[in-house]
């Protein structure tokens, strides 16, 4: 019998704009690869999964989206005789799908449960196109692999000096040192400066990025990057970041360099970056060089690198290791609501990484996979690929869209905010509330000796590690001096003088300041910053902390809070003081070298206000967010204050459904700013506001009504429960890979390692522990 649906649904090839979901499913990770095939929906592209979920007759009966295109993949069994070519550059040639898989398809009517005859004038053009398509995780790795150099305006708009001929290779050398090699030749005016020392391990001193500094020209040219071809490392300085000179060959000529006559000398940029890529490979051999051994099960899948991913990776594994994130999207799908659009909805993407994470459906080896030459009969597992779930993390987001490598702690607190500000079914808890506690900072004049008290809510600390370097030994290169966590969190919690003028006394003497918990998390995520500044440039440096494996107290870090022998300041003009205080030396630095007052400000606050190299690096990985220029807003509650909320921002934020103690809390946390406001109602959705005299319980203070984060019961025991380490000079480069605590047995916790989509026991870590970058604390009784 004929398929009436066939006959009355109109079907409409792909576009080049939409994706296909042809190789997973939406909202699980079973793929074209099972056995029973994926179904992909011939009106919306949805891909819909007929194993132990049925999400593709679920999109059926919820989407009345009859039609849908079964694929389903077999891998040719093909042997080669010689290993795959060592890569040498970013835009490589992928073997075909057509090279590696089988391919079998059949089109289906679920309505009337009968197979439709594919090659049919009306199927035949979707099977095709469906085929031809551009899978979402195909783009995704075009992306990660090419890098698309562009031009600038400060290149199209180039106007060179007067010409003359550069001198080259020999006779050529830096205008302010005696280097030959690593030497860029500004554009525009002619000069020869010798390069950043930190790329590629190659001598120099910064001379160009000097002299671009100074004379505001832009463009420059590495010259032993020159080939007879017409490739060339272009750099401008103006926009910080590689470029493309379409007019390279006439700008060259201007200085009297014929490209025919070049020969290449030097590696380029790009030939660099791989090759150090390549050198950060985490150890996959025992001390005595037998391989690892692979691990498989529930809470032991691998992340499929996605390209320049590892970052990601190691975060969402530690994450979803932690008992809030395993409760909160490792859940029946029935108490759950169905979504339209599987692929674009971070609740559903979170839930299907936690199914393909912790059920162990995707940990099972692969023979495809072998872990290495010498070792042929230990398999890997193929790894998930969560390229839908990186999609919506990066959206309307200036780096984490891109394919480059990021810093692995800012996607942390993105995606914290991401989740937290998303909407939380009624009977789901909020996975990031264990991260949240306060920090209460108590300042005392040196004076009057009065004191005032202010809470932050964060979701997690920076600590400063000591840099402190020890003598040289031949062969190891530059060491550092070991030092002790708690060294760290004592340089964090120490007290320090700071200049302001007390409103009580008038003393400019200035005021001790000391920053301690006042309550502490179920989870304490903390950034160790290992940094340098060389040349300008900020350097990562690999500073040993030494971390114990048994649980420790942080009890002697704990705030005592207001005492019955302290006085309060008073308020000034009846509004708070100032949360933070800059420290004014670092301040003036960061300014003397530029940078606008309300950047430092924020770049000191956000390091910790005592460095200046380290609040010049966060400078440098911030420039480009959009808020970088506005001034520093603080999140906090004074000890004493008696701010009110304007009653008409009230009734404005009530008029949008929040009630008025929410409102009344969020409009002075904000400092009465509606906008901010609304942005702090839904980042503290479990917030149930500020009760005012009337609304309040018979008794209770204002400041009850504050709930803080986390706890402040003691003891507070923590234990370490799982660390993100990296390797590189630079978090922007170099590999990250992630070691959690896990139980594999009914006995005692044994170390994993995570290297994408590798997972196997790690044995001792004691080394690697040293080189952490983020570490995850679990608080234990």
């Amino acid at each position: 019998m004929a398929c009436p649906h066939l006959d009355s649904i109109s079907l409409t090839p792909p576009t080049p704009a939409q994706s296909v979901y042809r190789e997973d499913c939406t909202q699980c990770f079973d793929s074209i690869d099972e056995p029973e095939g994926l179904d992909v929906c011939l009106q919306c592209f949805n891909g819909g999964c007929l194993g132990v979920r049925t999400h593709s007759q679920l999109h059926h009966v919820t989407r009345s989206h009859p039609l849908a295109l079964n694929i389903r993949r077999t891998r040719k069994r093909v042997v080669k005789d010689e290993p795959p070519a060592k890569m040498t550059k970013l835009a490589i040639a992928a073997e075909t799908e057509a090279d590696l898989y089988d391919i079998t398809t059949a089109v289906k009517c679920h309505e009337c449960s009968t197979e439709l005859d594919k090659t049919s004038s009306k199927l035949a053009p979707m099977v095709d196109s469906i085929l031809k398509a551009n899978t979402f995780s195909r783009q995704e790795e075009v992306k990660a692999w090419e890098q698309e150099l562009t031009s600038c305006e400060h290149i199209l708009l180039l106007q060179q000096h007067e010409s003359r001929k550069i001198q080259s290779g020999d006779l050529g050398y830096c205008s302010k040192c005696d280097l030959k090699e690593n030497l860029w030749l500004c554009l525009e005016c002619g000069n020869l400066g010798c390069g950043r020392a930190q790329f590629g391990g190659v001598g120099g001193n910064s001379h160009g990025l000097a002299h671009a500094t100074e004379s505001k020209h832009a463009v420059a040219v590495k010259l032993g990057s020159i080939s007879p071809e017409g490739t060339a490392d272009v750099y401008c300085y103006e926009c910080d970041d590689e470029r493309v000179d379409d007019n390279l060959s006439t700008h060259l000529a201007h200085w009297g360099i014929i490209l025919a006559d070049r020969v290449k000398t030097e590696k380029s940029l790009t030939e660099m970056q791989i090759e150090q890529n390549l050198r950060w490979e985490f150890s996959m051999t025992t001390e005595d060089g037998k391989e690892l051994k692979p691990l498989f099960g529930p809470g032991l899948t691998g992340l499929k690198n996605l390209g320049n991913s590892c970052y990601l990776a190691s975060i969402l594994q530690c994450l979803f290791d932690l008992p809030a994130f395993q409760e909160r999207y490792n859940i029946p799908e029935i108490d759950l609501p169905i979504v339209p659009d599987p692929a674009q909805d971070l609740e559903t993407q979170l839930r299907k990484l936690g199914d393909g994470l912790l059920s162990g459906r995707y940990s099972k080896p692969d023979t495809n996979v072998i872990a290495s030459q010498d070792s042929p009969d230990i398999p890997y597992q193929r790894g998930i690929a969560p390229s839908m779930l990186k999609h919506l993390i990066g959206r309307g987001h200036g780096e984490f869209s891109t394919m480059r490598q990021q810093d692995a702690f800012e996607l942390l607190q993105h995606l914290i905010k991401l989740i937290t500000r998303s909407q939380h079914p009624a009977h789901l808890t909020d996975p990031t509330k264990p991260f949240r506690f306060a920090i209460e900072q108590r300042l005392q004049c040196l004076a009057c000796k009065k004191v005032r008290y202010t809470s932050t809510e964060q979701d997690s600390i920076f600590i400063d590690v000591p840099l402190e370097k020890l003598q040289a030994v031949e062969g190891e290169g530059e060491r550092y001096k070991p030092v002790t966590f708690k060294q760290c969190l004592d340089i964090f919690t120490t007290q320090e003088v700071v200049e302001l003028t007390c409103a009580s006394c008038g003393s400019k003497d200035g005021f001790k300041k000391r920053s301690l918990f006042k309550t502490f998390p179920t989870t304490l995520v903390v950034n160790a910053r290992k940094m340098t500044i060389e040349n300008w440039v900020p350097r990562k440096v690999d500073v040993p902390v030494i971390v114990e494996n048994e649980p420790f107290l942080l009890d002697e870090y704990i705030s005592s809070g207001l005492q019955p022998s302290e006085e309060l300041l008073p308020e000034e003009g009846g509004t708070e003081s100032p949360a933070f205080v800059p420290n004014e030396a670092a301040l003036d630095g960061l300014m003397a070298m530029g940078f606008p007052r309300n950047r430092c400000e924020k770049a000191l606050h956000a390091t910790g206000n005592s460095d200046a190299n380290a609040a010049m690096e966060w400078l440098f990985g911030h420039m480009e967010d959009p808020d970088i220029d506005e001034p520093l807003s603080i999140t906090s509650t004074s000890t004493g204050g008696n701010a009110t909320a304007d009653p008409e921002k009230i009734e404005m934020l009530g008029a949008m459904g929040f009630g008025a103690p929410q409102a009344r809390k969020a409009l002075k946390e904000t400092n009465g700013d509606v906008e901010r406001a609304v942005e702090w109602l839904f980042s503290h959705p479990d917030d149930q506001g500020e009760f005012d005299d009337e609304s309040s319980p018979a008794g209770a203070k204002e400041t009850e009504a504050v709930a803080a984060a986390g706890s402040a019961e003691l003891p507070a025991k923590f234990q370490l429960q799982s660390i993100v380490c990296h390797k590189g000079t630079s978090i922007h480069t170099g590999h990250y890979v992630a070691f959690i605590r896990k139980l594999l047995d009914v006995t005692t916790p044994k170390w994993v390692l995570f290297n994408d989509e590798k997972v196997v026991e790690a044995g001792d870590i004691e080394e690697m522990k040293k080189t952490a970058y983020v570490y995850f604390f679990n608080r234990v009784n």
